[in-house]
């Protein structure tokens, strides 16, 4: 007997849950229920976010979104990613009246602070996938050993300390940040 595959589900599915309270990412078709982040990696994704979305605003290119920008990165199967913090500049924006869904478009910078509930396997291959699908800069934020490791799309890891700083590199030359900043 052969048992039957699951069904791969698509972006359209998701988006008809009515499970309210959840958030839901797609790996490769396959629906991940995405528990809520604490109060600490909220407040890390905001002091990333507020001098990011400053540093973009003033300058107009593009836009940051946060926890709840969810991104349709491929299809078929469908990845459907939620990062805690995303750049998207304006060239690779959906057109304004498809801004209303999911968007379907490749930020150019994703941020992923790691939650206590995150396994290191499971971050590892979902920063490999965003550079895959065409990400070029993923900052992923680990809390407990306050530090940042910066990915770029050459797939080259690289861990900054509280005492450094975090740059944009060429996805938002001259954006600099102390890591020290994104832990107080």
């Amino acid at each position: 007997m052969v048992s039957a595959q699951p069904r791969l589900m698509t972006a359209e599915d998701v988006w008809e849950l009515e499970d309210v309270g959840w958030t839901y990412e797609l790996h490769r078709g396959t629906l991940v229920k995405v528990p809520g982040a604490g109060l600490e990696a909220s407040e890390i994704a905001v002091n990333i976010s507020s001098p990011l979305h400053a540093f973009v605003r003033e300058r107009r290119l593009g836009r940051v979104t946060g926890a709840d920008g969810s991104y349709i990165l491929a299809r078929n199967p469908d990845v459907l990613f939620v990062p805690d913090v995303a750049f998207i500049a304006d060239d690779r924006l959906p057109p304004p009246d498809q801004r209303h869904r999911f968007a379907e478009a490749v930020p150019n910078l994703v941020v992923e602070v790691i939650s206590p509930s995150d396994r290191s396997t499971e971050v590892n291959d979902k920063v490999l996938t965003y550079l895959e699908l065409g990400v070029e800069l993923v900052w992923v934020v680990d809390p407990p050993h306050r530090i940042v490791i910066v990915w770029t799309s050459s797939r080259a890891a690289h861990i900054l300390r509280e005492d450094e700083v975090l740059d944009g590199g060429t996805v938002l030359p001259d954006f600099r940040l102390p890591v020290t900043s994104i832990f107080t």
